[in-house]
């Protein structure tokens, strides 16, 4: 039993250090602002969407996300911009992250579609709150005794940029970004322990490509929406591969395909004047199917114009909305 624990440990500590820097979203198409600020703008609507998600349920510390999304377009000088704000919780273990994210994108027309040249800066508060659990007894370091353990509650701040380009036509996107740019450090107060040092913690660098394409199909009525986002810290990759069909432009349903992680399945409805909501289980693939009852995700949106001066266009994709 104490050898499961400690694997189970080890492996929610391996994949957590990767994951949890960037959020994991299943529904990853409504959340492309956060981590690419070229898309900002690139569509006529004002887009907002909040998404909640609950991972690996049944794990005591698992993470818990809350992110809600706004973009929107305008115009300036005869050119189109747009602006971005991303704004989440994210909850894991002793964390307690909140990040404010503010984006710009200068929109270019390139072709038929625009090319978006984009910045972000944002605002990390991460508060650290640990409970340590150790034998009184040798060879069991006390936390208080071993400056790389931080210890009491914590509370510190670091500034980030990001920078993404953004392309998009009326069937087509593709986006490259880079997240942590300053690669930013925590740095948390020292142990008790004479000349103990002190613990950091740093944002790694992450990269992004992401894709989605809308495919007409035989049945006027049907749509194939066959999107990917692969994400990268040059030291570990995770990519999510999606297939999503679109029925009238009004119901959802897909399947997603976490390489080496999860299965994801699916579904939602546009109920009326641009509000929409969707709804996304995980279903584990590796070994931590043997702990978790899969993660949960729930996401709520609305679009909508204000009569923006722009070159039209026709979106059908709910990513687009």
């Amino acid at each position: 039993m104490k050898k499961i624990l400690v694997v189970l440990f080890v492996s929610i500590l391996g994949i957590g250090a990767y994951s949890q820097q960037e959020r994991q979203v299943s529904q990853y198409m409504f959340d492309l602002i956060s981590v690419n600020p070229g898309s900002a703008g690139s569509t006529d609507m004002i887009s907002t969407h909040a998404i909640l998600r609950q991972q690996w349920v049944g794990i005591e510390g698992a993470p818990q996300d809350f992110v809600v999304n706004l973009d929107a377009p305008f115009k300036l000088f005869k050119a189109n911009h747009g602006v971005g704000l991303s704004i989440s919780d994210d909850k894991w273990g002793f964390n307690d992250d909140i990040n404010l994210s503010l984006s710009y994108a200068f929109q270019f027309q390139v072709g038929n579609g625009s090319l978006g040249l984009g910045l972000s800066g944002s605002f990390m508060n991460r508060k650290l709150n640990p409970e340590w659990n150790v034998p009184n007894s040798s060879p069991h370091v006390q936390p208080e005794n071993d400056g790389a353990i931080p210890t009491g509650k914590q509370s510190k701040n670091v500034f980030d940029l990001g920078a993404g380009l953004f392309y998009r036509t009326d069937e087509l996107y593709v986006g490259v970004s880079s997240t942590h740019l300053l690669e930013g450090e925590f740095v948390y107060e020292k142990g008790t322990a004479p000349g103990s040092p002190e613990s950091t913690d740093k944002l790694v660098r992450h990269y992004y490509l992401t894709a989605g394409y809308t495919l007409q199909m035989a049945n006027p009525a049907f749509e194939l929406l066959p999107s990917m986002m692969l994400q990268s810290d040059l030291a570990s990759t995770k990519i999510d591969l999606n297939a999503t069909v679109m029925y009238n432009k009004k119901f959802w349903a897909g399947v997603s395909y976490r390489v080496g992680a999860a299965v994801v399945g699916m579904i939602g409805i546009d109920i009326l004047n641009g509000v929409k909501i969707g709804y996304s289980y995980d279903f584990e693939t590796s070994a931590l199917d043997n702990f978790s009852k899969g993660s949960h995700e729930v996401m709520v949106g609305y679009s909508f114009t204000l009569g923006i001066e722009k070159t039209p266009q026709k979106y059908k994709s709910i990513r687009f909305l």
